[in-house]
């Protein structure tokens, strides 16, 4: 990467590590999420969604961009346009296996079906998927999702937008939807694992009552560990009333209820690794180690304070990471074995209380804290799902780090090189 030659260095409250702008001009980007690294795979570029406007949430139709930045030279491509995005996770854009596969969402606003291309940013090739994509394994083989239609349902922000009215309604665990699985070198896509299917098979199950009957129940996250074996599924309901339900974070949060299911792609080994019992707690944000055996998160485990804490995939082993330390944002164990990153968001206890927040940098051995960067993500619109998340996510070398903020009046990326502190 070309970073110092190419593009502005961020220097407020003197970060501990370089840190650069890769969006310097126009801005009103963002990366994808704290688990999906938004460099390709051999480091050359960076895949960005930007907001056709920032001040509003899209209306089903609208069009974003898909941005590819060329880390050597500096230089932007629109090589896309989109109508399957909302403003947290953008079009859930994904690097394939090489730097010729670029994958991400899109809407056929004459029939309301979503679908994924993938994309040859380099010619503008392009091959039209059955599915969509949430997530894609690390070879690019295999996208995986749940409805993203449906999110909305719980939370706006992650899937894509169209109008309510044809959006499916889900009255217990559906045998027909679930999480898809699709196939990048035909295009295929099928449903890999029904919510029924979760609700009855997994092992240890999830442990609910006759109430899940009637309740809306539906797919969220889904993601792939490091080595492509395995998944790590969100399944999250609400009590279900005479009219189909929406926004539910915002209608009546305490009511929705959450479970991590953990799965092989070919359907067995089917757990409930972080059940209702435990989410009831409160908590947010798995993620894979990177052994893809284990899972990290933010869990009140203890009904005093949120912390960082792991659980193998199975549901065994669930136990606190540091006995001391405030959980926050969205936190990754570094394959070094050593250290723990995460970002905070503006209003929890780690942030600092004026719109910045830090990327914090912690040592699993005795929990000692660094801050990496301090950085601003309060941004000016009161709704909720416009906020700005870091959401800090590591390059394929495990030496880079993309993350968001709000500087300048607009979103921006940002990469910081971690070489002086992984040592």
């Amino acid at each position: 990467m070309n970073l110092e030659s190419k593009f502005p260095r961020y220097t407020e409250y003197n970060p501990l590590v370089p840190v650069y702008c890769a969006t310097p001009d126009k801005g009103g980007c963002i990366h994808r999420f704290f688990d999906t690294s938004p460099i390709s795979p051999t480091g050359r570029y960076l895949a960005v969604f930007r907001f056709p406007f920032e001040d509003r949430q899209p209306d089903p139709g609208d069009a974003g961009e898909i941005l590819v930045i060329d880390l050597d030279t500096g230089k932007e491509n629109v090589v896309a346009d989109t109508r399957g995005w909302e403003p947290q996770m953008g079009a859930n854009i994904n690097w394939g296996g090489s730097d010729d596969e670029l994958y991400f969402n899109d809407v056929d606003t004459s029939t309301w079906k979503p679908f994924a291309w993938k994309l040859n940013p380099k010619n503008g090739k392009r091959m039209k998927m059955d599915g969509t994509v949430y997530h894609a394994s690390p070879d690019g083989r295999w996208l995986i999702s749940a409805n993203m239609t449906t999110m909305s349902k719980t939370q706006p922000g992650y899937g894509v937008k169209i109008p309510r009215d044809v959006a499916r309604m889900n009255i217990g665990p559906a045998s027909d939807d679930g999480f898809y699985l699709t196939d990048t070198r035909t295009g295929r896509s099928h449903l890999l694992l029904t919510l029924k299917d979760a609700f009855e098979k997994a092992n240890p199950r999830i442990q609910v009552g006759d109430e899940i009957k009637n309740s809306e129940v539906y797919g969220f996250h889904s993601k792939f560990n490091p080595q492509g074996d395995r998944l790590m599924l969100s399944i999250r309901w609400f009590p279900a009333k005479d009219k189909p339900r929406w926004d539910m974070f915002k209608e009546a949060a305490k009511e929705v209820r959450f479970a991590w299911v953990t799965m092989k792609l070919d359907g067995s080994e089917l757990h409930c690794a972080v059940g209702p019992e435990e989410w009831d707690k409160g908590g947010h944000h798995g993620t894979w180690f990177p052994d893809g055996k284990r899972i990290s998160m933010n869990l009140n485990i203890d009904r005093d304070d949120l912390r960082f804490v792991q659980v193998n995939y199975d549901g065994s082993g669930l136990r606190k990471i540091f006995d001391n330390v405030l959980g926050s944002g969205h936190p990754t164990v570094h394959p070094d074995g050593k250290h723990l990153l995460t970002d905070t968001y503006t209003k929890e206890k780690a942030s600092f209380n004026d719109g910045t927040i830090p990327l914090r940098w912690l040592e699993l051995a005795t929990g000692k804290e660094k801050v990496l960067v301090r950085i601003n993500t309060k941004q000016p619109s009161p709704d909720g799902v416009l906020r700005i998340d870091p959401h800090p996510a590591w390059d394929r070398t495990w030496r880079y780090v993309t993350f968001n903020a709000f500087i300048g009046d607009t979103r921006r990326v940002y990469i910081a090189d971690m070489k002086e502190v992984i040592g």
